[in-house]
């Protein structure tokens, strides 16, 4: 029987003999409904108060008070002992599995730590955990991710997370912000936000930092201090009013690839590295439409290695015949599944072949 199983038992049992014993008292010692529930809690308790109930001279009662103090006395003891060992195995579960969740924060590379998990930082970590991709929570207050994980369902209990301050740096780092790839700073406050960007960009020159920022002159700082990008609530939600009254179409399309649960579509990018067997081809060559079933919206060239005209820049709906250069992106729309298949390729590949030239 599982801890929580003796732990209803155990009420069930205590309540059981409080309701024997105070009909008892009632019963055979025609006491009022006070004085026999004041009479089972002292006996079943062991207080050692006087009877409040008289047992002398009513045998009958004698014989049931002596049957209630020696059943009462033995579930109170089952009670106690089962109640000490909820609270002391779950602290060391607790323990455990917090051990447990850090290792595997610690094993983590690669991934995007998100700070904050509140009206903007949870639709963050959705979309990450949507699309499968690695990622640890930074929450000051437990009971915050305790309402997410009620609300967003059983896909999220094993959502790796740290409960600290996202200014602090000892909490960034226990959230493995050396290893990671990127992060976004979700506080509620403009401040929070510009101590956590100036903290996590001390921390890792590479990382990319993405900023929520609801005064616009704040951007501004949040640049200078090492945020990649900054977004505004307020300016994405009048965009997206906008949107619905210009092109309410494409705002429905948008909508159904975003929140439709059998697939998951998304317009993602393929970054190609530069020792990658696709350096060279051409679109035609990849045929990532036939092969991975992706649409190719659009390239970037490596503004560094591309001297030519319009380096660096984005090329919408580029032609077949277009040379992938190395470190090079390309811009798809397709299952995420698929854009995974994609990447995969083009970075084994790149690998392959520095191990072969090394």
């Amino acid at each position: 029987m599982s801890l929580r199983h003796r732990l209803r038992l155990a009420v069930i049992l205590l309540v059981g003999i409080m309701a024997v014993a105070v009909s008892g008292y009632m019963a055979l010692g025609h006491a009022s409904l006070l004085d026999s529930i004041y009479m089972a809690v002292i006996t079943i308790a062991s207080v050692g108060y006087g009877e409040v109930v008289p047992t002398q001279g009513n045998t009958a009662l004698r014989v049931f008070n002596i049957f209630v103090v020696v059943v009462g006395v033995a579930i109170m003891v089952y009670v106690f002992s089962v109640f000490t060992a909820f609270l002391v195995e779950g602290e060391i579960r607790d323990l455990f599995w917090r051990r447990k969740m850090q290792k595997r924060i610690d094993e983590l590379k690669d991934h995007y730590v998100v700070c904050g998990l509140g009206d903007t930082g949870r639709y963050a970590v959705d979309e990450l955990h949507r699309t499968g991709t690695p990622y640890v929570v930074v929450e000051s207050h437990e009971d915050n991710i305790k309402k997410f994980r009620e609300h967003a369902g059983a896909d999220f209990d094993e959502m790796l997370y740290v409960i600290g301050d996202a200014t602090d740096e000892a909490v960034l780092d226990q959230a493995g912000l050396a290893r990671a790839r990127g992060l976004i700073s979700a506080l509620a406050g403009d401040k929070d936000n510009l101590v956590t960007t100036v903290m996590a960009r001390q921390k890792s020159a590479k990382v990319r930092i993405v900023t929520r920022c609801t005064d616009p002159r704040f951007s501004e700082r949040m640049m200078k201090a090492g945020a990649n990008a900054t977004v505004s609530p307020n300016r994405i939600g009048g965009m997206r009013m906008a949107s619905e009254v210009l092109r309410p179409h494409v705002v429905s399309f948008l909508d159904i690839m975003l929140k439709d649960h059998a697939r998951t579509l998304r317009i993602e990018e393929i970054e190609v590295p530069e020792n990658s067997g696709w350096t060279g081809a051409t679109l035609r060559d990849l045929d990532l439409r036939g092969r991975f079933k992706l649409l190719v919206l659009a390239t970037k060239g490596n503004k560094s290695a591309d001297h030519t005209a319009g380096a660096g820049q984005f090329h919408p709906n580029p032609p077949d015949g277009e040379v992938v250069q190395a470190s090079s992106v390309i811009i798809a729309m397709g299952d995420v599944a698929d854009i995974h298949k994609a990447r995969h390729e083009a970075h084994h590949v790149a690998k392959h072949a520095t191990a072969v030239k090394n």
